[in-house]
């Protein structure tokens, strides 16, 4: 299934030595997301800014995401999302990558700050949901660099793992994993794929950004820095499964717009021996 054909306007980007600010459309706040770094800067230890965290601030975030929880739980976006999980299709490539496995592990790259923000609050109220409700969901591990102490607190309350090594998005899924990353940019995207380019693609799914999007990109506007910062993005497409999922009202727009699921099964070896869009 195709993701939707409605083109992204250009992103407005400041960089700085250490972020990539992406400021979406229509107003909406944005997320940081760290710049791609080169081989000796990756998998750095890593712990919040913050020394120790904020009581008071923990139970009003957490008052905050409990109410977001509660928003999502009862939202027809997220009754939608079941039930396209739920379609034959779906569930079979779901249970295709778990395989003889019991659990998919949660990995999520990129929540942006919980304090500052609605939207990454509502991507992981669904992420917790999907545990809820799913029994093949297992751990949610999260990682964004920009987390304070008081939100890795957070996270850690609602039974969330905050990693201490920033993998630059470099995971290997040697066992089935569910990626949750709405809204990264390309590079990580690209960073995930090419450490797993191989046999191990078929052990993950990934929930983010669309593929057939960044194509578009390159291909209707001839976008140089997409092609050449995503490109086992754009090479992964030609076996890549991809469904769309449909924000339904404006309240879930910022958070999940243009967002897939996305199932990989390259069929033959000769799809793994270039990266040539």
């Amino acid at each position: 299934m195709s993701a939707s054909s409605k083109v992204l306007a250009p992103e407005t980007r400041i960089r700085s030595e250490d972020w990539t600010i992406v400021l979406p459309r229509r107003g909406k706040q944005g997320k940081k997301f760290p710049r791609i770094r080169t081989p000796e800067e990756q998998q750095k230890p890593w712990s919040p800014a913050e020394i120790e965290f904020d009581p008071c601030r923990v139970s009003r975030l957490l008052q905050k995401i409990q109410i977001c929880i509660t928003k999502m739980e009862s939202s027809q976006f997220y009754q939608t999302l079941v039930e396209q999980i739920q379609t034959p299709n779906i569930l079979n490539s779901f249970y295709n990558v778990l395989g003889s496995e019991l659990k998919m592990q949660m990995v999520i790259y990129g929540i942006g700050s919980l304090e500052s923000y609605e939207t990454p609050r509502l991507q992981l109220s669904l992420a917790i949901l999907m545990k809820r409700k799913f029994s093949w969901i297992g751990d949610i591990e999260v990682f964004d660099p920009i987390l304070s102490a008081t939100e890795a607190q957070v996270l850690e309350s609602l039974g969330c793992s905050v990693l201490s090594v920033n993998e630059q998005g470099r995971r290997c899924a040697i066992k089935p994993t569910l990626f949750f990353m709405p809204h990264c940019e390309a590079e990580l995207y690209n960073n995930l794929l090419q450490a797993n380019w191989g046999v191990m693609l078929k052990n993950m799914v990934v929930f983010g950004n669309s593929f057939e999007m960044y194509h578009q990109h390159v291909s209707e506007f001839k976008n140089s820095i997409v092609a050449n910062t995503a490109r086992h993005v754009l090479a992964a497409r030609r076996f890549t499964h991809e469904y769309s999922i449909k924000t339904v009202s404006d309240d879930y727009y910022a958070a999940f717009h243009d967002s897939s699921w996305l199932f990989f099964s390259p069929d033959h070896e000769t799809q793994l021996q270039s990266t040539e869009i």
